[in-house]
């Protein structure tokens, strides 16, 4: 028998060839592909039909060898696992990063960071050149990861900031308004007549939890309530550490009569505390959360808590962070973005 001949592989289309088909020069191609402006709009359309008749797709490694970019960012999370999965909010960031790229040619790399060794691992890779920027997010006061991306010379945007001076004053950030919103929160519970307030506070190395502690308690000093600025039991975010810390409050100051909780996941665990105790909500102890995650509104009673934008903050962070690449010179920018008071049953 004669033997069949091998089957040809099909050529991935070139270049030339997608110059030949649209009739301009290869390096007209080589512009429209690399986004260049220099190409009229009759040669940029021919190009375009060119390489979808074609199917032609870029060289990645070599264009980046022409641009010396990777057209990849990184969302690095400095966070423990079972945080990350089981907390709303970075779910909505990620959501609101992923549509404000919807729009580029920027791909997505997500790093989840928890020690020495994978920050230093998360380190090399950024340093070796493997992405354009870096966003930040769920950082504490003695990380290190701000200011050796910042001296690889690579673009950084952080969510919120870090608690260790004016080193990192020059780095890009995005923050919701952490105090006002908590003073938001003491304000409508005092307007309630709640006297005896309380909070379940944020970790003390995150400004995130400094910053509605700092306003929690500023604002309870404005109301006349110095007392109850200083009832204050730390968590760490997560719903049975706000049960805990809840558990410790009503221990030392069983007349509390409300409770104020860094994020909804805590004040999940402050309802499940007061049922415990046989605390009615609100009759007994008004509770007031923030973020307006998902799990607020149906929460036993309805969750009121401060709606911070939280997809706005992941797509405020690259459109930041798109600015930086773009302008690696010009000053640094902090935006700080609403948050807004949503009431339901439980205050």
């Amino acid at each position: 028998m004669t033997p069949e001949p091998p089957a040809r592989t099909r050529q991935a289309p070139t270049l030339e060839a997608v110059a030949e088909l649209a009739g301009v020069s290869r390096a007209t191609v080589s512009r429209v592909v690399n986004g260049s402006l220099r190409v009229s709009p009759a040669a940029h359309a021919a190009v375009t039909r060119a390489i979808a008749e074609l199917g032609y797709v870029p060289n990645q490694a070599a264009r980046s060898l022409v641009t010396r970019r990777t057209d990849t960012i990184v969302l690095i999370v400095h966070e423990r696992p079972d945080t990350v999965f089981a907390d709303p909010f970075f779910a909505s960031v990620l959501r609101g990063v992923n549509q404000a790229l919807s729009d580029t040619q920027l791909q997505l790399v997500l790093l989840q960071v928890q020690g020495d060794r994978q920050r230093d691992r998360a380190l090399r890779y950024v340093g070796n050149g493997h992405v354009d920027g870096v966003l930040l997010i769920s950082l504490h006061g003695d990380d290190i990861m701000p200011m050796s991306v910042s001296r690889a010379g690579v673009p950084l945007v952080m969510a919120g900031r870090l608690l260790t001076g004016d080193a990192v004053e020059s780095v890009d950030s995005v923050d919701a308004d952490n105090v006002g919103g908590a003073r938001q929160a003491v304000r409508h519970l005092v307007g309630a007549g709640r006297r005896e307030l309380a909070t379940v506070a944020g970790p003390v190395d995150m400004s995130v939890g400094v910053d509605r502690l700092a306003g929690y308690a500023r604002a309870a000093r404005d109301a006349g309530l110095p007392a109850a600025a200083a009832r204050v039991e730390t968590g760490d975010f997560t719903e049975a550490s706000g049960q805990a810390a809840t558990a410790r409050l009503l221990a030392e100051h069983p007349t509390i009569d409300a409770v104020f909780a860094a994020s909804d996941l805590m004040a999940l665990g402050v309802l499940r505390a007061l049922r415990a105790a046989g605390r009615r909500v609100p009759d007994d102890v008004a509770v007031i959360g923030f973020d307006d995650a998902a799990p607020a509104a149906y929460a036993d009673p309805p969750l009121t808590t401060v709606r911070q934008p939280v997809e706005r903050l992941g797509a405020e962070m690259v459109h930041q962070l798109l600015r930086r690449i773009a302008d690696p010179t010009g000053p640094a920018a902090s935006v700080i973005l609403p948050t807004e008071l949503v009431i339901r049953s439980s205050a």
